[in-house]
């Protein structure tokens, strides 16, 4: 997992609510079990036409904001099923933040595990970045502050979850790095 402190980056608008993990990737693609090309799927439905050939209309195909890291979508992103390939294809094909006003608990859980930071706002903020297509945008983890236009947003991260993406740690080697603690600690708890 890479590490995630500060990153500079155009905002790609997707302003669609209810956007979910079929949309972000289709059921045929869960049989691959590599991360590593998922990307080339990600909205696969919206981003090509039925012959394969991009839709120029599409955000993610559109020059000024196909290389962006920074993905502000509708209300309720990431609804539906429980699918980890979704976060593993918007990571794949460069996306690294997600803002929306509400994101389903599912898919913040399984982006948060693989390196990906959902980003909840009110209202009024999300209204303000869903207006600002291809606007730079820097978002300070450490911080906990998005800068767009002059605006500062401050956001909320749970402690252990900032620390996991600041250092690029799963929760997962957290654990395993604490190992000689927890043993430690058993055997106090055993001796009594």
């Amino acid at each position: 997992m890479k590490k995630f402190e500060k990153l500079n980056t155009c905002i790609a608008v997707l302003d669609i609510d209810n956007i979910d993990t079929d949309q972000i990737i289709g059921s045929d693609f869960l049989k691959i079990t590599d991360k590593k090309g998922l990307g080339k799927h990600l909205f696969s439905d919206w981003r090509y036409q039925s012959d394969g050939s991009e839709c120029s209309d599409f955000v993610l195909n559109q020059n000024d904001s196909k290389d962006s890291s920074v993905l502000v979508a509708g209300d309720n992103f990431g609804c539906g099923s429980s699918r980890e390939h979704a976060p593993w294809a918007l990571l794949d094909y460069g996306i690294r933040v997600v803002i929306s006003s509400s994101i389903a608990d599912i898919f913040s859980n399984n982006a948060i595990k693989n390196g990906l930071l959902p980003i909840q706002l009110d209202k009024q903020q999300h209204h303000f970045l869903l207006s600002k297509n291809t606007s730079d945008i820097e978002i300070d983890l450490v911080n906990q502050s998005i800068l767009c236009d002059q605006q500062i947003i401050k956001f909320e991260i749970e402690p252990f979850v900032k620390y996991c993406l600041l250092n690029g740690i799963e929760q997962l080697d957290f654990l395993i790095n604490q190992l000689d603690q927890i043993e430690n600690y058993e055997k106090t708890i055993n001796e009594f």
